[in-house]
């Protein structure tokens, strides 16, 4: 059976719905999307393994604070890189840093390529957690250079919804481009995954349910 892939306005419809039809809060969807994340990250590696999260902003950001949350739960040393200020956050994404900062979840802020060279040189696992399904063309300015330099790391690397610079709708990657081992997406595979010039930059796929009706799927999926 062929895999069903979504573009990134059908799962954007999901998320939408989920919401103003069903009742259900982002900051749910966000947990359940977020946990389902960690239960796989703890699944490949052991716990006295160092886990770098690599964090921008939106919602792809907040879906980070939320995985190393129940990383921490599930034993592993972790920490989340941001390269933006937190305060800059917003929404269920500045939520759920609060709650990581409250939980004491160690956190380092980099602003510039030295200290985020530092922050994430030792992790046996480094999860990217940059951009989301929702950032088009080339990652520009300290994104980038973030991006290069996760690429360097000697590490398993894992992409949370999307690789940070792949479109998910087209499957382009741009110039730089997060290479994951192993990418985690939410609801369905993106349409984009299934074009050549993705394959390089999303590794091994796996989709993680984020708890949204069976009933909304059934109308939104192809």
């Amino acid at each position: 059976m062929n895999r069903t892939r979504l573009t990134s306005d059908q799962v954007r419809a999901v998320d939408r719905r989920a919401i103003e039809d069903y009742g259900m809060s982002g900051l749910v969807l966000m947990e359940n999307a977020g946990r389902g994340a960690a239960e796989v990250i703890h699944r490949i590696t052991s716990a006295d393994k160092p886990i770098a999260i690599l964090c921008g902003k939106g919602n792809n950001a907040g879906d980070g604070y939320v995985i190393a949350r129940h990383l921490e739960l599930l034993g592993h040393l972790v920490r989340v890189v941001s390269i933006v200020d937190i305060e800059s956050l917003s929404a269920d994404a500045a939520v759920n840093a609060n709650i990581a900062i409250k939980s004491h979840l160690p956190i380092r802020v980099a602003r510039d390529l030295e200290t985020l060279t530092r922050q994430i040189a030792d992790a046996a696992v480094l999860v990217d957690c940059v951009l989301g399904t929702g950032a088009k063309g080339a990652p520009r300015g300290f994104f980038g250079e973030a991006i290069r330099a996760a690429n360097d790391v000697d590490a398993i690397r894992v992409a949370i919804d999307v690789p940070s610079g792949l479109d998910a709708d087209t499957g382009e990657p741009s110039d730089p481009t997060f290479r994951a081992n192993l990418t985690l997406t939410f609801v369905a595979e993106k349409i984009g995954f299934g074009n050549e010039t993705a394959k390089p930059f999303i590794g091994n796929v796996e989709v993680i349910p984020i708890g949204v009706p069976q009933k909304l799927l059934l109308e939104v999926l192809p």
